[in-house]
C-alpha cells in the first residue's frame, strides 16, 4: 500500500474510534437521565401518592379475601382503575407498615394508595366507606 493510503486508513480508523466512543458516551447518558427520570418519578409515587382522578371521583366496590398478598390486592386496584402502579403500593404496604385485611371496600378514584393501604389496615371486619 502506499503512503497515502495508510494516512487515509489511519484517519478514517480514529474517526470511527472517535464516532463510536461518542455514540457510546451519548448512550450512556441517555440511559442516565431516563434512570434518574423514572427513579425520582417512581420515589414520588411512593411518598407522595396521587389519587387517580379529582374529587368527587367514582366509587369502585372491592373484595379482599382472606389471606390475599398486597401484590394479589394491588393487581385488582389497578384493574379497577384507583391506583396507577402496582409496585409503588406493594412498597407502600411495606415501608409504612400496613396490613391488608380482608373485607368488602367501597374505594373511589380520588383516593390515594395511601388512603386506601390505612382503611385496610383500619379495617375490623365490617364494610368501610369514605365519606
Amino acid at each position: 500500500m502506499s503512503r497515502t493510503t495508510n494516512e487515509i486508513n489511519k484517519i478514517t480508523g480514529a474517526i470511527i474510534a472517535i464516532s463510536s466512543r461518542l455514540i457510546i458516551f451519548a448512550l450512556v447518558i441517555l440511559l442516565l437521565y431516563e434512570g434518574v427520570t423514572r427513579g425520582y418519578e417512581f420515589g414520588h409515587e411512593i411518598f407522595y401518592a396521587s389519587a387517580m382522578e379529582q374529587s368527587p371521583g367514582q366509587d369502585k366496590s372491592i373484595t379482599v379475601e382472606k389471606g390475599a398478598s398486597a401484590a394479589k390486592v394491588a393487581k385488582l386496584l389497578k384493574g379497577s382503575g384507583l391506583i396507577a402502579n402496582e409496585y409503588s403500593f406493594i412498597i407502600q404496604a411495606e415501608f409504612f407498615d400496613y396490613k391488608v385485611n380482608p373485607g368488602i371496600y367501597t374505594f373511589n378514584t380520588s383516593m390515594t394508595s395511601k388512603e386506601i393501604l390505612q382503611m385496610m389496615n383500619d379495617n375490623t371486619g365490617e364494610k368501610k366507606e369514605k365519606q
